[in-house]
C-alpha cells in the first residue's frame, strides 16, 4: 500500500455489504486506484446494510433506519465516497427525506443523539472520479493501456436521478470518456441503463435469465468482447445468471482502472469472477 503523505487525502467511504463480500475484488480494485489518486478510503466505523437488497420493498420502517444509522455514523460535513448505486440512492433518499421533514429530523437525533449530517455530500464513485484531475493518470498510464478492448458499458437502473433527488448530476459517458482515453472502444448498445433484474435474481431465475441472456446478446451484437459495470450486484448479476453458450467476461469499471495504472492484484481478483476474463486479457495482450 502506497504510504500516507503531505498529499494523500482521507475520504470517509461507505463500502456496502456487496463489496465487503462477493465483490470483494472491487473493493481492492477500488481502493488501490483512489489510493493511487492520492485518497485514503475510511471505511465507516461499524457501518451495516442499508437494506437496498430487499428492505425497501418489505419493511418501510427498516428500509429508513437501517440507512439511518449509517449516516449517524457518517461525517457531518464533507463527502461520503459510495461505491454502490443502489446504497447510494437510499442513502441520499434517506438524507433528503430528513432535511425536507423535522418530524423525521426529531425522531433521527432522538433515536441517534446527533442533528443529521445535512452538509455531507453523498457522492457515487462515477460522480467522485468525474471530478478529478486525471490528466497526470493518463500521461502515466499512456493512450494504449486497455490496446483497444471493446466494451460495453453497463451503468444499470440505480444511477439514473430519481424525481425526489432533483439536481444530481448524470453519470452517463463517464466510463466511455475514461476508458477510451486509455486506448479501449466503447460500443454502443441499447441496454446501458436497464435494469437486470438483480433482486430477483434468486427468487425468479425464470425472470432474470431471459432478460440477462438477451443483455449479452445485445452487447455481442454491438461488437463488444466485453461488459464493464459500475454496479457490482449488476456484475453478480450478469455472471450468475447467463446461460449464453459463449460466455462474454465482465468486468468491474474499478479494476480496469487499477490496471491501467500498473496496479499489482489483477490476476487476483479475476479468480473471483464466475467468467474467467483471463483468456481475453491474453488475447489483447493486456496480461501475461
Amino acid at each position: 500500500m502506497t504510504q500516507k503523505t503531505s498529499s494523500t487525502r482521507e475520504i470517509a467511504f461507505f463500502p456496502g455489504c456487496t463489496l465487503a463480500t462477493s465483490a470483494k475484488e472491487n473493493y481492492q480494485s477500488l481502493a488501490s486506484f483512489c489510493e493511487r489518486m492520492g485518497y485514503i478510503l475510511r471505511e465507516l466505523p461499524d457501518w451495516n446494510c442499508c437494506g437496498t437488497s430487499s428492505a425497501h420493498s418489505i419493511h418501510e420502517e427498516a428500509a429508513f433506519h437501517l440507512p439511518a444509522r449509517n449516516l449517524a455514523l457518517a461525517p457531518r460535513e464533507g463527502t461520503l465516497l459510495v461505491a454502490c448505486p443502489s446504497c447510494s440512492l437510499r442513502l441520499k433518499q434517506t438524507q433528503h427525506r430528513l432535511l425536507s421533514d423535522s418530524r423525521e429530523r426529531s425522531r433521527f437525533e432522538s433515536s441517534w443523539g446527533t442533528p443529521p449530517p445535512d452538509k455531507l455530500e453523498i457522492l457515487p464513485f462515477l460522480a467522485f472520479l468525474a471530478r478529478l484531475d486525471l490528466s497526470p493518470f493518463f500521461a502515466e498510464a499512456g493512450g494504449s493501456a486497455l490496446h483497444a478492448l471493446r466494451f460495453a458499458p453497463y451503468y444499470g437502473c440505480m444511477l439514473a436521478r430519481p424525481a425526489s433527488l432533483p439536481g444530481q448530476p448524470s453519470p452517463s459517458g463517464v466510463m466511455e470518456s475514461v476508458l477510451e482515453r486509455l486506448g479501449a472502444k466503447s460500443c454502443r448498445w441499447s441496454h446501458a441503463t436497464r435494469c437486470c433484474g438483480t433482486f430477483l435474481a434468486a427468487a425468479r431465475p425464470d425472470i432474470v435469465t431471459p432478460r440477462i441472456n438477451a443483455m449479452m446478446e445485445a452487447a455481442a451484437h454491438s461488437g463488444a468482447e466485453c461488459i464493464v459495470t459500475a454496479c457490482s450486484m449488476c456484475h453478480f448479476s450478469l455472471e450468475l445468471r447467463a446461460t449464453r453458450r459463449q460466455q462474454m467476461p465482465v468486468f468491474h469499471f474499478a479494476e480496469l482502472l487499477a490496471m491501467a495504472a500498473g496496479i499489482p492484484g489483477p490476476q487476483n481478483w479475476f479468480k473471483r469472477h464466475l467468467v474467467d476474463p483471463v483468456p481475453l486479457l491474453r488475447r489483447k495482450e493486456l496480461i501475461v
